[in-house]
């Protein structure tokens, strides 16, 4: 892929999971073209850690952070309401956070937590910050997603996956929400100026394959190391789609790495995106956009 130089000054950019991974090296790609950084993490010392390292490495001073536990409904409120009392735009909203379980884990949102985490979480913060986002008119909403998804299926009858459950299955429904999101989210903003967009970044070597599967953690993620594309090649997947004039307004596609490809055939069920959209936000609390 040739370098990047898409002039990003003046710009404001949230990256949701920064701290580590291709979050982090997305937003340090970003910070180089001088966009004003706003990275997401859950933890205070990673986060201000992280901000340092992108300052030394860019340059570029205009790094911040701020804080939210997805698994806390609360918190992400929280978040969107203090980026908005900080920031008078945004341009481009990466949701990049997530997370995979090995085991369930039940919530109190009657959800199972891969659920909460990889779809609630950025389907909630995603509807709140989208005033700033219609007003920076052009702006972007990029969600990574994954291939997985073409193996889930949507149960709204178990969302708290109490049948059944199995960490890869949990993922890959969680990751087809995520599309679901993109696809409706993108009818509903169609003139507002606003593109919003999935990808598949490639399949790439990370810690989830370390932290979640006990013993065989580290093995497995040897194995992976070997035949995965590495944090940094997945990253610029996200960077191109987020910043590139070539995809300017492109909405409601999903991305395999750079390109355009098809999603599974559940995905473009438009009634099944609306039902999806009426539970998220009935659990969420959302009012109707």
């Amino acid at each position: 892929m040739e370098p990047l130089r898409t002039d990003l000054k003046g710009k404001i950019c949230l990256v949701t999971g920064a701290t580590a991974g291709i979050g982090k090296i997305t937003a340090t790609s970003l910070a180089k073209m001088g966009a004003e950084m706003v990275i997401h993490g859950r933890d205070q010392a990673k986060a201000e850690a992280s901000v340092r390292d992108i300052k030394k490495t860019t340059g570029n001073q205009k790094i911040h952070y701020i804080l939210a536990d997805y698994s806390d409904l609360g918190q992400v409120r929280e978040m969107a309401g203090e980026f908005q009392e900080k920031y008078p735009r945004l341009d481009l909203l990466i949701n990049n956070a997530g997370a995979f379980f090995n085991r369930r884990i039940p919530t109190t949102y009657g959800v199972e937590m891969t659920f909460l985490v990889n779809h609630l979480a950025p389907f909630l913060l995603t509807n709140l910050l989208l005033d700033p986002l219609k007003s920076s008119a052009p702006a972007r909403i990029l969600t990574v997603s994954s291939e997985s998804h073409r193996q889930g299926k949507m149960n709204f009858q178990d969302l708290g996956f109490k049948k059944g459950y199995f960490g890869i299955k949990a993922y890959a429904r969680s990751k087809l929400a995520n599309i679901l999101f993109t696809y409706e989210l993108a009818r509903r903003l169609e003139g507002a100026g606003v593109t919003v967009n999935a990808l598949h970044p490639g399949h790439i070597a990370t810690d989830i394959w370390k932290n979640n599967f006990g013993i065989l953690g580290p093995a497995l993620k040897w194995f992976m190391s070997r035949i995965a594309l590495t944090p940094a090649e997945g990253a610029e997947n996200s960077v191109y789609l987020a910043s590139s004039p070539e995809v300017a307004g492109i909405s409601g596609k999903y991305f395999i790495k750079i390109d355009p490809g098809r999603s599974s055939p559940e995905s473009y069920d438009p009634a099944l995106a609306r039902k999806l959209w009426e539970i998220s936000e009935r659990i969420t609390g959302l009012k109707a956009v």
